[in-house]
């Protein structure tokens, strides 16, 4: 079996175990988070649409059997699910990019994904969605349609092209800095001291790490939304009053407490070489 084959086989296999959480395939509301960004995702599986006068771009694409969903959500807006121009990913695992190729084909719009992950985007193997990649991207490059303009970031590890977008809305009067983190998780199974497969992981998320610190957030937005804390964030947006996923606090300490997680798995596994993660 080919490498990437063998790594194919693995996203599968985890996206299988994943599909336990009821909340990958539970509709939710689509919403407004800030000036032209909106959410158009499942209960916990993020989809992101950023409406502008030539289209729209959507970040993921979930399941296939999400798409509906996903194409009432973005109708329920009042936008056209054929605007689409230009497709996106977090990262190259089925719960984020699994229907992308469905999606290209049904609105011809241009895949564009980091270079590291885009052999998986294009690959055919169960599970994954054997779309073509229109461009490939590279850390910080940019993404522009009708005003707006998103930054790819490269934040490695759990996946190899694993990708945080940012980007500005205006909201209020005021600019605000939106992140998207990809994912700054170490998934069960994951080995970080002497993977044969991707020997740098460990050091990848280092580096993961030290740019998410870096980058300046008002929004805190993710590949999932228990990342953010979406739903109970809507729930104090219906309500009225300040908007709930405005939150640089949140951002920080999310990123400061998965940090921490990985560290603390790293050094089991220096410990305990060969000692795949465990559910945390």
């Amino acid at each position: 079996m080919t490498r990437l084959g063998i790594l194919s086989l693995f996203s599968f296999a985890a996206t299988l175990l994943a599909q336990a959480n009821p909340d990958w395939h539970t509709a939710f509301p689509a919403f407004k988070i800030a000036g032209n960004l909106y959410y158009v995702g499942t209960a916990d599986l993020a989809v992101y649409l950023i409406h502008t006068p030539s289209g729209n771009i959507l970040i993921n694409s979930d399941f296939e059997q999400d798409l509906p969903m996903i194409r009432a959500s973005i109708e329920k807006l009042g936008f056209r699910y054929k605007d689409t121009k230009i497709v996106l990913i977090s990262h190259a695992h089925g719960d984020h990019d699994a229907a992308v190729g469905v999606l290209q084909r049904e609105t011809d719009a241009k895949l564009m994904v980091m270079d590291a992950d885009v052999a998986e985007e294009e690959s055919k193997a169960p599970g994954r969605p054997g779309a073509h990649v229109d461009r490939i991207l590279h850390d910080q490059d940019t993404v522009e349609l009708g005003g707006s303009k998103l930054t790819a970031r490269l934040t490695p590890g759990h996946t190899k092209g694993c990708t945080t977008w940012t980007m500005k809305v205006q909201e209020g009067g005021r600019t605000l800095d939106v992140v998207i983190v990809g994912s700054p998780n170490v998934n069960p199974g994951y080995i970080l001291v002497g993977n044969t497969k991707y020997p740098p992981i460990a050091n990848d998320y280092v580096k993961t790490f030290a740019v998410l610190k870096s980058l300046p957030c008002d929004i805190f937005l993710g590949a999932h939304g228990a990342y953010f804390g979406m739903k109970a964030k809507y729930e104090k947006m219906k309500a009225g009053g300040a908007n709930a996923f405005v939150d640089p606090e949140g951002y920080r300490a999310y990123i400061t407490e998965r940090e921490s997680t990985f560290r603390n798995e790293w050094e089991r596994q220096k410990q305990n070489p060969g000692s795949p993660a465990r559910k945390n």
